[in-house]
């Protein structure tokens, strides 16, 4: 009997010892020890990329520069985090920030502060500055100079949240804004087609984003290859091997709007004659097919970002309006809008 006394005792002691040391951590962090430190206030930050067709993040491996912009909840500009070492490549890479107490708005670049970045902000955050401030364009160069007019990867995300002691945890999720478009053109009789023979192109209004990543008119520009070549498409059965040309074209976001219409063109050298002229989103959103049908057609462009499209050519060079493969995918072309 006296033993369990014991027990109960030694039990309702160690459970006191518990509730007081309890009490005296969390009372470090309400700073009523002064002689303590306080517990570490702010945010810790994930960033991720799997806003794509495979739903995989893909963050670690795509993003090599990651610029945070942040702002409080009246959108009034706060501070600035720039990160472009290797931990990047981390998958358990968290940004921890110190900030006082409140609600923030945050907005991740990807690929903005790298060296060899395609993008530049229209003016450098500062204080006083405002989050409907914020305006990120194309570098004119890169339509331009040869070496980068093969887009370096933007990225971009925002995330709202609120302070905690010992750190509120949140997930900033991103999406892509760059394109590559492959072009590729084939003779159906087996003849070769050298891509020298043909000049390729997109036209866009797309160089200029808004604070909330949406386009802004900022007038027409011209993307042209980045590479061009000409590569074998195989052996026929008399043995003749099939060279097809092909170029490559990297532009920025590809947007559904009433104003936003990129244009593709494929002109004929010998005579300036268009053989392609068509509206690229329409024929791109022809891929989404069954597989995606609850998919909007905006999400559907975002989570894409690398295009095939193969053009059949007849023997005098001209493209054979019936069908095209995008993607893999061979799409029976009836009646759209060019």
């Amino acid at each position: 009997m006296h033993n369990n006394k014991r027990n109960i005792i030694s039990q309702f002691t160690s459970m006191v010892l518990g509730i007081i040391l309890v009490n005296i951590v969390f009372s470090s962090c309400e700073r009523i020890y002064e002689d303590l430190d306080p517990c570490p206030h702010g945010v810790s930050l994930r960033f991720i990329y799997d806003y794509n067709m495979e739903y995989a993040n893909a963050f670690p491996k795509k993003v090599d520069c990651l610029t945070l912009l942040i702002y409080d909840d009246k959108g009034n500009y706060v501070d600035t985090r720039i990160v472009t070492g290797t931990e990047l490549q981390d998958e358990n890479y968290r940004m921890k920030l110190d900030l006082k107490k409140g609600n923030y708005h945050f907005v991740a670049y990807g690929g903005l502060a790298c060296e060899k970045s395609s993008f530049l902000m229209n003016h450098t955050p500062k204080g006083g500055t405002q989050y409907t401030d914020l305006r990120v364009e194309l570098d004119e160069e890169c339509l331009t100079n040869p070496l980068r007019k093969n887009l370096h990867g933007l990225y971009w995300g925002e995330l709202i949240l609120a302070t905690a002691d010992l750190y509120s945890e949140g997930t900033v999720e991103m999406m892509k804004n760059t394109n590559n478009v492959r072009i590729v053109l084939q003779q159906m009789s087996g003849e070769p087609v050298d891509d020298k023979d043909f000049e390729f192109e997109i036209t866009d209004d797309n160089t200029l984003f808004n604070y909330d990543n949406n386009l802004l008119a900022n007038g027409m520009v011209t993307y042209t290859p980045w590479s061009q070549g000409q590569v074998s498409a195989g052996v026929t059965d008399d043995e003749q091997e099939v060279i097809a040309a092909y170029a490559e074209l990297s532009i920025s976001r590809l947007m559904v709007s009433d104003w936003h219409s990129p244009q593709l063109k494929i002109r004929r050298k010998s005579d300036g004659k268009d053989i392609v002229d068509i509206p690229l989103i329409n024929y791109l959103l022809m891929l989404k097919s069954d597989l995606y049908a609850s998919m909007e057609s905006q999400e559907f462009l975002d989570r894409e970002s690398e295009w095939s499209m193969i053009f059949f050519l007849s023997p005098n060079l001209e493209w054979i309006k019936t069908y095209i493969k995008i993607n893999d995918w061979t799409v029976r072309i009836n009646n759209i809008g060019q």
